[in-house]
């Protein structure tokens, strides 16, 4: 099936499609209702597999570069990875709504055409976070096949990319049943070798090491803050929709929020505070993440488990890998590129390899190029997902799903309100933020409004405090609350062709 718009199928066409398909063909297209199915708790497998990798225990280090105590960590931890990931579980809903992709329900809130940038935006992050999970599944084979004493050059990190990048884009390909099932096996294997990691690293905790770590101050607070954020949830609200879109209309709207942010924050909240407790109990560890955030790790366990651990850490990487291959071809058919979702899929595929090669083989430092790409993105994702939250909230009526593809539609060509506040909500965001070292120099730019709004400018207390992801954030949500109710009225006031169902009354409205 191409992206072009294709006519809903008929129940039978499509049950009989449901049960022979072995590579899924949907692309942009509104999947028919014959082939809506499941319950909102089966959203918790994809969302834990794909984010129960060891990687949140390297996040225990990243928030401790903020300066701050073990107290403050671990609030900044539990409560910027719930709350990022309510608000996946807030964009899920459309996805049961209007049973199409993000991208595609975010033009109800850009407009048709006008959604090809927030499209743009979504695909560079999605296939960034692609390249960053294979990058690190290859180095932390490569470390361990070291500590085992085995080759761990070249050749190896050739195979072991080989390998994942085959895992990613097959999976990626194959599409939401096969993504489906690996992720249930996924979630119960790396679940139950993550609970033996942290059993065996335990003995590594020193409660009196951590006690003695000084409190920062509330600008290093929110900038650990800001980070956990969009290393978490923001990083996934740009695909949220893209796995609820599965389920019946009849599906309880409460569940899709509260399975989604369930199955996202549980696994990372507990992992990033063990995080914090090993890297802040050993300045060697804390040092040794940020050039191989996965592969340090390693140090603190026997050697008979570290094959086990390579394979947890691989799984995990390439559960959260495969989401986001699948999202990514999405958004890049969404973006208007007329290619079958599966060869989008294996396009991006080959921008995670050509990436990882870089990171791999290339790149001397993992984690300063690693939180510029996480803070630069985020800033405009954040601004894109503030209005699309609010528009969301502010619907009583469920998409006109047919109208999603048309320009003169409802929805209309390009709504300039919300691409309006995503460019002031980015100009703003990117003004108040910079990058930790100056790392990498053609960022440096950053931060430009620092000195204006007397925060200090690029040296000052709120230089890495990262406030522009929370302005952006804001932006978005409040000017979509002011600005955009009115349009979304009108929208819902015209006649369908077909029955367009009211809003359940569990819905959340603001």
């Amino acid at each position: 099936m191409s992206a072009e718009p294709v006519a809903r199928p008929e129940p039978s066409k499509a049950s009989t499609a449901g049960r022979t398909r072995t590579v899924e063909q949907q692309g942009t297209d509104v999947i028919g209702e014959a082939e809506r199915k499941g319950r909102p708790r089966g959203l918790f497998w994809p969302w834990f597999a794909a984010n129960i990798s060891v990687l949140g225990l390297a996040y225990g280090s990243f928030v401790l570069g903020f300066g701050i105590s073990l107290a403050q960590a671990t609030v900044v931890s539990v409560i910027g990875v719930v709350f990022s990931f309510l608000l996946c579980g807030i964009v899920a809903i459309a996805g049961k709504r209007g049973s199409a992709p993000t991208m595609v329900l975010s033009r109800a809130a850009f407009g048709v055409r006008g959604n090809r940038l927030p499209s743009f935006l979504s695909w560079v992050l999605t296939v960034g976070w692609e390249t960053a999970l294979a990058s690190l599944a290859v180095l932390a084979t490569s470390t361990v096949f070291r500590e085992l004493g085995w080759d761990d050059g070249v050749v190896t990190k050739a195979v072991a990319l080989v390998v994942v990048a085959a895992l990613v884009i097959g999976a990626g390909i194959a599409g939401f049943d096969v993504i489906m099932r690996l992720q249930t096996w996924i979630t119960v294997v790396t679940a139950v070798l993550t609970v033996v990691y942290v059993v065996l690293a335990a003995p590594s905790i020193d409660l009196g090491t951590l006690a003695d770590l000084p409190s920062g101050s509330a600008q290093n607070v929110i900038g650990a803050l800001v980070l956990v954020m969009t290393g978490f949830g923001l990083g996934w609200v740009n695909a949220a929709a893209d796995y609820s879109r599965y389920l019946p209309r009849s599906a309880s709207t409460r569940g899709v929020v509260g399975w989604t942010t369930f199955g996202g924050a549980l696994a990372p909240a507990v992992l990033v505070v063990i995080g914090v407790m090993l890297a802040g109990s050993s300045p060697d560890l804390d040092a040794a993440i940020g050039a191989d955030p996965i592969g340090a790790l390693t140090t603190l366990l026997p050697v008979w488990f570290l094959v086990p651990f390579a394979v947890v850490a691989i799984l995990g990487l390439v559960g959260g890998a495969v989401l986001d291959i699948y999202s990514s071809g999405l958004a890049l058919l969404s973006a208007g590129v007329r290619i079958p979702r599966p060869v989008a899929a294996g396009v991006d595929g080959v921008f995670m390899i050509a990436g990882a090669v870089y990171v791999v083989f290339f790149a001397t430092s993992f984690i300063q190029p690693f939180q510029a790409f996480l803070v630069t993105l985020g800033v405009p994702v954040a601004a894109w997902c503030g209005v699309f939250v609010a528009d969301v909230l502010l619907r009583r009526r469920a998409y006109a799903e047919d109208e999603l593809d048309t320009p003169r539609g409802r929805y209309g060509d390009v709504r300039w309100t919300a691409i309006a506040l995503v460019v002031v909500g980015t100009v703003l965001g990117w003004g108040l933020v910079t990058n930790t070292y100056g790392v990498p120099a053609w960022l440096n730019w950053q931060g430009f409004l620092l000195g204006p709004f007397g925060l200090g400018g690029r040296d000052g207390a709120w230089a890495y405090a990262n406030l522009g992801v929370l302005v952006a954030l804001l932006v978005g949500f409040l000017g979509t609350v002011l600005l955009g109710r009115r349009a979304i009225r009108r929208q819902e006031a015209l006649p369908v062709t077909e029955p367009v169902s009211r809003v359940p009354a569990d819905e959340l409205r603001p």
